[in-house]
């Protein structure tokens, strides 16, 4: 493996061996401390342009397979580990992860001290990166790194939503999800019940969806600033009022709060992995849960008389769910689906479907 950079936007260097594509990379450095399920993690479009350190020493060691994924591609810009083991095994494998990245043109880099990253993350929060592996001045690199976007900059949605509307499934209750992003595995829950999926472009017309008269409307997960997705804000603020029951994970429960006149701000380093505790209100229980994303809600914003916090994230008191006095909503910022993670949370599917029913 040749040898490799990656380097921090504030001049932090960290050396280690190139594998996967050969291709330098940039893009957001953020970390994610789960025990597996790195195929999963990179495909995952909440992580588009991003690059991911994998806190767990051991990355590679079952190799990649066809099932696996969360969308159609890559959507991670990099994989930053501090071991990486070509010789996997797995009864179901059929790739090497390095193979995966090459198939995808997406580098990684490992040997380093990611303990060290991960402090150096969690100390002056996530930091864009570049990582090549040609020797660089850290003025040249530091440079290079000023002419990237933010990640508050853009909306994101676009490059990670579906170009053409599709259903699946063949139910009795039709839900419309609104794709920002979708995880696969949403869709597979879903499918667990007896459902249509209509599967909408993150454009598609709210007043068309709702026309549609729907059993229910779920609102995805996406990447990204959720400020930004102003067109899923306006969108939810019609799929609210219109009496028909609603469901959002992650940047989807972000629209849902900004509908209501709540505000978003972006975390320090963010929640990714599959060990976050969360406590439920409603059941006075706490559940482990599966967590991606970079910015929260604040719940102090929401006006009281309409919204119900539901959930709170045990580790820093950020809001994690809330549910509406007055309409059929709910929604959460982590990810029952949980693929991957603990299964806590698969109960939030049953709570929405019984929403519908009733409806």
């Amino acid at each position: 493996m040749k040898p490799g950079v990656l380097i921090l936007e504030n001049g932090l260097t960290f050396e280690g061996k190139m594998f996967g594509f050969d291709s330098p990379a940039t893009g957001e450095v953020v970390f994610n401390t789960s025990l597996c399920g790195y195929q999963e993690i990179l495909t995952d479009a909440s992580y588009y342009g991003q690059m991911i350190i994998m806190t767990y020493p051991l990355i590679g060691i079952y190799g990649t397979n066809l099932s696996d994924v969360e969308s159609e591609k890559v959507q991670a810009s990099a994989i930053i580990t501090g071991s990486y083991e070509n010789d996997w095994s797995n009864s179901d494998g059929i790739f090497s992860l390095s193979d995966f990245l090459i198939k995808n043109k997406i580098p990684g880099l490992c040997g380093i001290d990611t303990r060290a990253l991960t402090k150096a993350i969690r100390e002056h929060g996530s930091m864009r990166g570049y990582i090549s592996d040609i020797p660089l001045t850290k003025k040249f690199t530091k440079e290079k790194i000023k002419d990237l976007n933010n990640i508050s900059d853009e909306d994101l949605v676009p490059y990670v939503t579906t170009k053409k509307n599709y259903s699946i499934g063949s139910g009795k209750y039709n839900i419309a999800v609104m794709d920002y992003g979708i995880k696969r595995n949403i869709l597979t829950e879903f499918l667990n019940y007896d459902v249509t999926l209509n599967v909408f472009n993150a454009n598609a017309e709210a007043d068309e969806i709702i026309d549609s008269k729907p059993d229910g409307i779920f609102l995805s997960n996406g990447p990204g600033d959720p400020k930004a997705v102003t067109y899923g804000i306006s969108a939810a603020e019609k799929f609210i009022t219109s009496g028909i029951p609603v469901f959002g994970i992650c940047l989807g429960h972000q629209l849902i709060s900004l509908a209501l006149g709540g505000e978003t701000y972006k975390l320090k380093f963010g929640h990714r992995g599959g060990n976050h505790p969360v406590k439920n209100f409603l059941t006075n229980k706490i559940e482990i849960t599966s967590q991606n994303h970079g910015y929260a809600v604040n719940e102090s914003s929401l006006n009281n008389d309409d919204v119900e916090i539901t959930h709170i994230n045990l580790y820093d008191k950020t809001n994690e769910g809330l549910r509406h006095k007055k309409y059929p909503v709910m929604s959460v910022q982590y990810h029952p689906e949980s693929s991957p993670g603990p299964n806590d949370s698969k109960y939030l599917f049953d709570d929405f479907m019984k929403m519908v029913e009733g409806k």
